[in-house]
């Protein structure tokens, strides 16, 4: 007889010490990776390779989204007690201000180089991350935040914010043209919108970026991901119209069919969006609950063990290669979901998700986390190329360690910079 593995004798790892301090562990390993190795002397950061140097030392393209997933993450550092965080949270504030910003005409520019923009265009994905890396600078008394919340949120309203649909544009030119044709709306960067509006929401406690994500969640999860049995749509047209055949080149930001990933991603997000709405939202639990399943039923390899990276329309694996970020959202979701809707589905989850990444994505010999590996849970590079930033492992190592009742910068602020009781 196989040896009983259910909650009664696992219990909620959550609630363990050990667990927590295993958790705090690999989050001080991140740390310790990307705040020795990532610094860009030139400005901005490096993207790094396995043995966590940089992968183009000299001629570094740095996206506006890792600048401002480093002021994130290390202002968490800072709250937390970290020494040196609050050094690279400046070193970032400093790159997206004085070289992202566009002077000229507003905005952010998607990419630079050591010569100025590399890619001037200004997509609402970056301009969402900006918005997460000034509220999160807010939390520390970042000196620049003010200031760089006051503009994100002039651009957002004025420029990407469509009041007839509730959710954001995509793309324009370095000066405000539609980029081809403006035809295509996407949930990815309107998902990292709410995440981004939550987080303003609890700086500043202006209800109006709270209203705003209640807007997106309600058009990308409630209307459109429940017309498809709980699958979100990735792909829409300029009258969010779902395109199910839409295909682009870029597979990391924009791959066909569906991505599980994000059915995780938006699981968590809607629990949190719950629970700072004062949970009066009522469709948002079994969605929540919903997309979590569909993602396990169809994302997750119980072969091989891992979520694939994209399915098919007809619900079966298209790129079979297993990313670290959806694993990381996996396991946060599952912890946000045990606490608001605790189940043994739920914990047994959580356990599965964490025992793939210790075993595969993990790298216990250089540090860091393996971004891609093949079906077979083999380091692999065709999509990254090597580390690229904290963000993603970082929060899944933190935020079963806080309140699942809002960000991290708020539960850790609100905490004092303690995990929930029980730590030894």
């Amino acid at each position: 007889m196989a040896p009983a593995t259910g909650n009664a004798v696992l219990g909620n790892w959550t609630t363990r010490a050990y667990h927590r301090g295993w958790l705090l562990t690999q989050a001080n390993g991140l740390f310790d990776f990307f705040q020795h190795n990532s610094v860009n002397p030139k400005g901005g950061f490096y993207d790094l390779d396995d043995e966590g140097g940089p992968l183009d030392a000299d001629g570094q393209v740095r996206g506006i989204h890792i600048a401002a997933r480093a002021v994130h993450c290390f202002s968490i550092g800072a709250l937390l007690g970290r020494p040196g965080a609050s050094d690279v949270v400046d070193h970032g504030m400093d790159y997206i201000w004085n070289h992202h910003r566009d002077r000229k005409n507003g905005g952010y520019f998607w990419s630079l180089n050591n010569d100025g923009p590399a890619d001037s265009n200004k997509q609402g994905y970056g301009h969402a991350f900006v918005l997460l890396a000034a509220s999160s600078a807010k939390t520390i008394g970042h000196p620049l935040a003010d200031g760089m919340l006051a503009d994100i949120t002039e651009i957002l309203n004025t420029k990407f914010w469509e009041a007839k649909h509730g959710a954001i544009a995509e793309e324009f030119t370095a000066d405000w043209q539609p980029l081809d044709g403006g035809t295509y709306r996407g949930q990815n960067s309107n998902m990292h919108l709410t995440e981004a509006l939550m987080a303003a929401f609890e700086a500043t406690g202006d209800r109006e970026y709270l209203t705003k994500a209640e807007s997106i969640a309600d058009l990308v999860i409630r209307r459109a991901a429940g017309s498809v049995d709980w699958r979100v749509a990735e792909h829409f047209d300029a009258e969010w119209n779902l395109d199910k055949n839409y295909y682009h080149p870029n597979e990391m930001f924009r791959p066909a069919g569906t991505t599980p990933g994000h059915w995780l991603e938006w699981t968590r997000l809607i629990l949190q969006l719950w629970a700072l709405g004062g949970k009066r939202i009522e469709w948002m639990p079994d969605a929540a609950k919903a997309l979590f399943a569909q993602s396990m039923a169809l994302g997750w390899d119980n072969d091989k063990g891992g979520f694939f990276y994209t399915l098919g329309w007809d619900d079966k694996p298209a790129k079979r290669n297993k990313l670290w970020w959806p694993a990381c959202e996996g396991a946060a979701a599952a912890h946000f979901l045990n606490e608001h809707l605790p189940s043994d589905f739920h914990e047994e989850s959580y356990r599965k998700i964490w025992n793939v990444i210790e075993r595969a994505f993990i790298d216990h010999k250089n540090g860091g986390w393996h971004e891609e590996l093949t079906e077979d849970l083999v380091p692999s590079h065709s999509l990254f190329p090597g580390k690229g930033d904290i963000y993603h492992a970082l929060q899944a190592c933190l935020i079963p360690l806080f309140p699942a009742t809002g960000s991290l910068t708020k539960g850790i602020a609100e905490a004092g910079g303690n995990s929930k009781a029980g730590d030894q």
